[in-house]
């Protein structure tokens, strides 16, 4: 039976909202900033791409949902790689190949409709790739909050005293997440980095000098992207996820509100919002963007289902964007305090995976199955590397490509008799 729609969902600025729909910014704070903290790209211009990213994508679809984009979490592992080995540069031109990618899958399903995506990208293919993705960067976080770099080739910290942080952080997070009540419940991970951040303050672990010389104002640090065709073999693949995943938050939104956002204005419509804000971010040096479960909860207990709530959220995170003293106060946070934040951050990734395999009634023991979520899981996990002329594909991509193509190849079972 289709829900009722409710009041509240036309959108109008009204200004007694400005404090609301600030709030939904600081609902999706935490998640937003971590992702540019963890992989090198730029806090400022993260806050700068979700702003406009999100009021992109209230022109796309109409003003009808009220959405908030925010920096992805799955595509952390490939722009640490790229990163490193590619450059900045490389890593956000590849990201704005993302966005193309979503903006064709929009264009597929407005010819075709929604079904054939299922059927390209079904769970037995999106859930062990989101299961690599938190399982692959689980060195990361451990060398972390051990108190070294992230690929634990240098100390920066004594290691007790960098655990001490990293798991007081961590029990904050986890205490948050389970006995918060109302408001406090949806920013775990912001309670939990301001618990360590004061704790790591208290042990003489901060560093305030580049706060400091940091101006009040400045226009964040934009960076123009290059296109490297080994980046995008490595990035590029990563987008099976968060298409998948665009769906169910496009369906948990419509349940808050509800309204059926699939036929009006379109999952099309909002593929193709996502996409050009993703696009937009990788030409400005910014992560991905995708839709805030976060926020979406913070819709269903204010019960103000007004998408115009995410325009003020939009413009709050473009005047932050510029205070400079901001963006430096964000990159002196320890790496223990992130370290500690991440051993949950990833493991829960991987659960997301794990747990649509089990909402989807998977039978892992049927020997297509068995053969696709396995040679998923080791590929990736075993960074296995495949050349062919120009093209290059390793780890998380490599394991997204052949997932696909075994679902693709592989016959179905005879259904028994």
């Amino acid at each position: 039976m289709a829900a009722t729609p409710r009041e509240g969902s036309d959108y109008r600025l009204r200004a007694r909202e400005i404090p609301v729909g600030a709030q939904m910014l600081f609902v999706a704070f935490g998640a937003l900033v971590l992702v540019p903290l963890l992989t090198g790209l730029n806090p400022n211009v993260a806050l700068f791409c979700a702003g406009c990213g999100t009021l992109l994508y209230q022109l796309l679809t109409k003003g009808r949902i009220p959405i908030f984009l925010g920096s992805s979490f799955a595509f952390i592992a490939p722009i640490m790689f790229c990163v490193k080995t590619y450059g900045i540069a490389a890593t956000t031109g590849a990201l704005a190949a993302v966005g193309v990618v979503y903006a064709a899958v929009a264009l597929v399903i407005h010819l075709r409709g929604p079904a054939f995506l299922t059927r390209l990208l079904p769970t037995i293919v999106t859930g062990p790739v989101i299961m690599v993705i938190g399982l692959i960067l689980a060195p990361v976080g451990v060398a972390m909050a051990m108190g070294k770099t992230g690929d634990g080739a240098a100390v920066l910290f004594p290691e007790r005293t960098a655990m001490l942080v990293s798991f007081f952080s961590l029990a904050v997070t986890v205490a948050v997440a389970i006995y918060g009540r109302g408001m406090l419940r949806l920013v775990p991970i912001l309670c939990g980095i301001g618990a360590g951040y004061l704790l790591s303050l208290s042990l003489g672990m901060v560093d305030f000098s580049a706060v400091a010389a940091a101006p009040w104002f400045a226009v964040p640090s934009f960076t123009a992207p290059s296109f490297s065709i080994d980046a995008m073999v490595v990035i590029v693949p990563v987008a099976i996820a968060p298409i998948i995943e665009h769906f169910g938050g496009i369906l948990a939104i419509g349940q808050v509100t509800g309204r059926n956002y699939l036929e009006n204005p379109g999952v099309d419509r909002s593929l193709l919002g996502d996409g050009v804000a993703t696009a937009l971010a990788g030409f400005l040096g910014g992560p991905p963007l995708t839709t805030y479960a976060e926020v979406t909860g913070a819709v269903a207990l204010t019960k103000i289902y007004n998408p115009a709530l995410m325009t003020w959220a939009a413009l709050t995170a473009l005047c932050l964007a510029f205070i400079g003293k901001l963006g430096a106060l964000l990159q002196s946070i320890p790496t223990p305090v992130m370290g500690g934040i991440m051993l949950l951050l990833f493991g829960a990734i991987m659960v997301v995976g794990l747990n649509s395999l089990v909402l989807a009634g998977a039978d892992l023991m049927e020997p297509r199955n068995m053969v696709i979520v396995a040679l998923i899981i080791v590929l990736g996990m075993g960074r296995m590397a495949f050349s062919l002329g120009g093209l290059h594909l390793e780890g998380i991509g490599l394991a997204g490509v052949a997932g696909v193509l075994l679902n693709l190849l592989l016959p179905l079972p005879r259904k028994k008799e």
